[in-house]
């Protein structure tokens, strides 16, 4: 069978590449994933590890995931493994769960989406439900990625390359499978994909994979926010979050996902906005490089800060209090933005109290500062407040005062410790109960 060709990319049958001539071992794989392969080996099914682990192993890199692909539908799947639990709609998938660990395992995906009436497709060719199985040709076809159709099989340890994928792999090109508009008609998260992959492997986008990008952008809108926000954490928390930032500028990708933002970013005349966003970005993956946690709250404040700023400004020009006016202001911003990208609440209000503290710096008098800094949220808007100072946008004297005031106060301006007791507020002492009398 004809894979579908990416330009002039055709591959009529798979290359074989034995065990000898890969540098994938077993040792590298999740011993869960292993038992997976295993089993469904031992039931008398095809199993193959495939994807970002494959093309990671490869790579040298450690893989993050380890998804499996096999000949047995889901509720076979469940009968060979007591752990599995079958989800999805759109595609059913089984999840094998060994202790914490869980392995995702997918029947072979079909080609018949392209026979009217199969699927249910949208309008614009997005594939809205897809349950029908096929073989493994069928399934390399539907792979996104040339390199992601790279196929290990358990049973001999080869890796099976349908689409010449470890050829781009070792070139370091990204391309796609099939006719490039197609494939992001079908799914437009394909184009957030193909930046994420360049810029975490450090791989040139293919002229033809590339080519359509700019002018199909607006496919996103019809993406649910909420699988939006699941797609941005990935941006942004892959360790390469200055290079996806331009990247996503260059193919006009950023105004789809914080139009509030890329719209302020184009006509501010001062270049503090873009470098504060470049500087909080690089921040982030410091943390994430020295193994650290970073909170998707901070990473909003930082994406979303310029456009809640610029109205702040021209409220308070109105009139309105600078406090007030960062809280309509983020309301305003947010009521936009979460069309776009849901943001949870459990991140959206942490966030809101990380700009609203701003101004709260600006006027450390009497008991203000030891108040401000028994606030919850005291770390992460000081660490706002530096990431603004070192850009230029807030005044570096200010920063510095509140470095010198916890440092005054004992505590560690890098460390983030709780504020001293003598700060907390003090807990009020019942009084003793009287002793009655006997008799009375």
């Amino acid at each position: 069978m004809n894979i579908p060709t990416a330009g002039t990319h055709i591959i009529v049958s798979p290359e074989i590449i034995t065990r000898s001539e890969h540098k994938i071992s077993r040792a590298n794989i999740s011993p869960a994933a292993i038992k997976v392969l295993y089993g469904l080996l031992k039931a008398g099914y095809q199993a193959y590890l495939v994807g970002g682990g494959v093309r990671d192993l490869l790579l040298g890199r450690e893989p993050k995931d380890f998804d499996v692909v096999t000949d047995a539908h889901p509720e076979q799947i469940k009968q060979v493994f007591r752990s599995c639990h079958l989800i999805g709609r759109r595609f059913r998938l089984a999840h094998v769960r060994f202790g914490r660990e869980v392995i995702e395992v997918a029947t072979f995906r079909s080609m018949s989406f392209q026979q009217q009436g199969v699927a249910e497709q949208a309008e614009i060719g997005m594939i809205l439900r897809d349950n029908e199985y096929g073989g493994i040709e069928e399934d390399a076809a539907r792979r996104d990625f040339t390199i992601n159709a790279l196929y290990y099989n358990i049973a001999d340890f080869s890796v099976v390359d349908y689409a010449n994928g470890m050829a781009d792999l070792q070139a370091g090109v990204l391309r796609l499978l099939g006719d490039p508009e197609t494939r992001y008609r079908e799914d437009p998260v394909r184009m957030l994909r193909a930046v994420r992959f360049a810029a975490k492997l450090g791989f040139k986008i293919h002229a033809d994979t590339e080519k359509p990008i700019s002018n199909l952008g607006g496919l996103l809108r019809d993406i649910p926010a909420a699988r939006m926000y699941e797609e941005v954490l990935k941006l942004f928390l892959g360790g390469v979050a200055v290079v996806t930032f331009e990247k996503l500028r260059h193919y006009d990708l950023f105004a789809e996902l914080f139009p509030l933002t890329d719209e302020n970013l184009s006509y501010e005349e001062h270049e503090f906005p873009l470098t504060l966003v470049r500087n909080g970005l690089e921040n982030t993956d410091r943390r994430l490089a020295a193994g650290k946690p970073v909170t998707p709250a901070f990473l909003f404040a930082v994406l979303l800060w310029e456009p809640v700023r610029h109205r702040a400004e021209k409220l308070q020009a109105e009139g309105v209090a600078v406090y007030s006016a960062i809280q309509q202001a983020a309301s305003e911003v947010m009521q936009t933005q979460v069309s776009y990208v849901a943001i949870p609440k459990r991140f959206s209000i942490p966030m809101r109290e990380i700009w609203t503290l701003q101004s709260r710096f600006a006027n450390p008098k009497g008991k203000r500062p030891g108040r401000l800094l028994s606030h919850p949220r005291f770390r992460a808007a000081y660490d706002f407040l530096l990431l603004r100072a070192e850009s230029g946008e807030a005044d570096p004297a200010e920063a510095e005062w509140w470095t010198r005031f916890q440092e005054r106060q004992g505590l560690d301006p890098k460390g983030g410790n709780n504020p001293p007791s003598s700060e907390r507020r003090p807990r009020r002492r019942r009084k003793p109960r009287k002793k009655r009398e006997a008799g009375i």
